[in-house]
């Protein structure tokens, strides 16, 4: 009796584990709006095209910071990055790792940006840890080094993570000695290419996991951010096809990364777990090259712009989300850390310490409650935004304004300062407020402290 009895304890423990759902989120790196399949035909996407079909589609997803560092920041933690102090990506001088701040030296203000993220802040994974779950790491963190890597900050093992921003080749060997000091991919050999090696590594988690308890997996791309590196059995049919230099690169690079969104699903499928599996695909800023139609990017100083600060957003909760449809909502990335909570506990997640919501009644085909999203970095002019609805205010350190009407306009060629619109007052007046609440400040002392001062020459 007594056998039966815990044999029926285990199963119940055993099925109620298995009913929370894994969580798979797919972080690429600059990767753009347009570089897709089902927005522009010159790249060949078919697996992001099929997992479309299949999820929520988030027409209007935004990056508070969009840049590197900060935007990893605000994912882990749903909070503004620039609360925390961190305006620009990470450029640390291996002479001084720990220095607190970076300065920029082409910044007009000369605002100081946090080296790192701060061992007390709160990620995802360590929230998911308390609802049971496994949370294992691949690929880019770009959030500090020895003692700040992502087994530090919640997750329970990780795989390919180093100090680099990017990889020196995306051919090895791919990082410099002092990128990867740990060896993570120092076993592999000429001829292996880092997106197939990161891929490996997610398929083998997959396939080899055993515990009972749902998983996080985390897999941030370190492609396709540059250097322009293609994978060569792809490369051709771009040349050939006409497309140029780096650009053919770039295609190149974003079909082996789509490759390997198709990899890691069909692992999911082989281990019979894709039904109670949650995907999310998404990018940390927009594209180095052309993000047409829309205006900006990656560089050229317009990154707040629609080019530079929309990306790619798709959620597949298999029995939650309908199949093949889209959302106009304004959201942000900081909105992942409480979806992926309420996705874990089941119940509704509140944090007023986070500036992200839950995308939970959005994924339930109900709707959000209208808020205005928030925009800054500190590298040139173009410094602050803000979206509200369908308008969008864009702010300059040198007192330049633009309006843009983003839903009628998602080009951003009709600036409407200056034409009388009610609207322009109200954003404005919302984002001093903003900015006055949110923007740190720092004294002349402060910024004479010369040991946490970083000055970076990129």
């Amino acid at each position: 009796m007594k056998s039966i009895l815990t044999i029926f304890l285990i199963v119940c423990v055993k099925s109620f584990s298995q009913s929370k759902p894994n969580i798979v989120l797919l972080f690429v790196d600059d990767y753009g709006w347009s570089d897709v399949g089902f927005r522009n035909n010159s790249f060949k996407t078919p697996h992001i095209d099929q997992l479309k079909k299949q999820s929520l589609n988030f027409q209007r997803a935004y990056i508070p910071t969009p840049t590197c560092s900060p935007s990893r920041l605000s994912l882990l933690t749903g909070k503004e990055a620039v609360r925390l102090q961190m305006v620009r990506h990470i450029a640390l001088d291996p002479e001084r790792p720990h220095a607190k701040f970076g300065t920029w030296k082409k910044d007009p203000v000369q605002m100081p940006s946090l080296n790192y993220l701060p061992l007390p802040e709160t990620t995802y994974a360590e929230v998911l840890k308390n609802y049971g779950y496994y949370n294992h790491f691949i690929g880019k963190w770009h959030l500090g080094h020895t003692g700040r890597y992502p087994v530090d900050q919640g997750f329970d093992s990780e795989f390919g993570t180093t100090n680099a921003g990017h990889p020196k080749s995306y051919y090895y060997p791919f990082f410099k000695q002092k990128e990867d000091p740990r060896d993570f991919l120092k076993k592999y050999q000429k001829g292996d290419y880092l997106t197939n090696v990161l891929t490996d590594g997610a398929v083998n988690f997959i396939k080899n996991y055993k515990k009972q308890q749902p998983f996080m997996l985390s897999f941030w791309y370190y492609s396709v951010h540059g250097p322009s590196v293609g994978r060569k059995d792809l490369l051709k049919k771009y040349q050939e096809k006409g497309i140029k230099g780096k650009y053919a690169h770039h295609h190149a690079m974003v079909e082996a990364m789509d490759a390997s969104v198709g990899r890691v699903r069909k692992a999911l499928t082989d281990k019979g777990i894709a039904e109670n599996t949650v995907i999310i695909l998404l990018s940390d800023q927009g594209g180095a090259f052309s993000n047409a139609p829309l205006r900006g990017g990656k560089k050229g100083g317009d990154t707040l712009a629609e080019g530079g600060a929309r990306v790619p957003l798709m959620i597949l909760y298999p029995g939650i989300t309908k199949p093949n449809t889209e959302s106009l909502i304004p959201v942000q990335s900081i909105d992942i850390f409480p979806t992926v909570i309420e996705i874990a506990s089941g119940k509704k997640y509140k944090n007023k310490n986070i500036q992200g919501v839950s995308l939970m009644p959005l994924l339930q085909g109900k709707t959000l409650k209208k808020r205005s999203l928030f925009g800054f970095r500190s590298y040139e002019d173009q410094y602050a935004s803000i979206i509200k609805g369908d308008w969008k205010l864009i702010k300059y350190h040198s007192g330049k304004y633009q309006l843009y009407n983003v839903t009628k306009d998602q080009s951003e060629k009709n600036n409407l300062i200056g034409k009388g619109l009610k609207i322009e007052k109200k954003l404005k007046k919302d984002l001093l407020k903003w900015e006055q609440e949110a923007v740190p400040t720092f004294s002349n002392d402060q910024l004479k402290i010369q040991e946490d001062k970083l000055v970076s020459y990129e």
